[in-house]
């Protein structure tokens, strides 16, 4: 199990490391987002290729774990492919290279591309030991982490298809999408996000193995609710956006729930 961890790391590396060299001669980073969830892809199919234990029943369980990887992983990058593509560097990396203008284009090797594969790596971790160590029969885990996988999805898919159709309309410019999904939480594709991994790694322990490896979502929620997620992100809608202030008041930041009325705001500012 130790050299396949490793074969991983180093497939995981070197994607990232040609990424890099591809991000430098276009002045953007930002790449980086669009191989994300390809980057679990591969892990995923790594993982199953080199396994003692590959399945050879068309139904058996060992199957589960890489097909809801590639389809969560697949839907994520070409959504942000479709999204990104063309529209130049993110502002959270333009503002790292202004402050290295010189040096960024190598120092963005560690700082960016090194990070995320190291992230990369210890998040699979669920998919790396559910795969190569898989339950050889059906169990409620298997059904239970397919179902908060799929809630996951729904939310992730359906609320980045509905902003999308909010900016589209002009007449929404510079307004909250507080329409459909994002009427009961401001940040459905994160929580979607959230339900997608937990829901991996309930597959994953199917077998009843590898327990511990419940760092990975717990890592993840923190991203997505703490780091890099709500936190990060809300720090500048708050500014851009003028009605975003009474959106935080009346809409849960992550979990979803019913609106808060006038009525109820008007309490919890007691």
């Amino acid at each position: 199990m130790i050299a396949l961890l490793l074969t991983n790391a180093a497939v995981v590396l070197a994607m990232m490391l040609i990424v890099w060299l591809i991000s430098i001669p276009l002045s953007d980073v930002s790449i980086v987002d669009l191989v994300w969830g390809m980057g679990f892809v591969l892990v995923a199919w790594t993982t199953f290729g080199l396994a003692d234990s590959r399945p050879t029943a068309e139904l058996s369980p060992a199957w589960l774990l890489p097909l809801l990887t590639t389809i969560w992983g697949l839907r994520l990058s070409a959504y942000l492919a479709w999204r990104n593509v063309g529209r130049g560097e993110d502002k959270r990396y333009v503002a790292m290279r202004a402050a290295r203008p010189k040096s960024f284009w190598w120092q963005s090797l560690l700082m960016v591309f090194g990070l995320q594969a190291v992230v990369m790596w210890i998040i699979s971790l669920p998919l790396q030991f559910g795969i190569a160590l898989p339950a050889t029969h059906w169990t409620w885990l298997h059904l239970a982490g397919a179902g908060v996988w799929i809630v996951g999805l729904i939310f992730e898919s359906v609320g980045d298809w509905q902003l999308v159709r909010f900016k589209q309309n002009p007449e929404n410019s510079g307004q909250v999408c507080d329409r459909g999904l994002w009427r009961y939480t401001r940040h459905p594709n994160y929580f979607g996000d959230f339900c997608i991994w937990w829901g991996l790694y309930l597959v994953a322990i199917a077998a009843g193995q590898h327990v511990w490896t419940i760092i990975s979502p717990i890592l993840m929620s923190l991203f997505l609710m703490k780091v890099s997620g709500v936190t990060l992100l809300e720090q500048t809608l708050t500014q851009d956006k003028p009605g975003y202030a009474d959106y935080i008041r009346r809409t849960n930041a992550f979990f979803p729930g019913l609106p808060r009325t006038d009525h109820a705001v008007r309490l919890d500012e007691r």
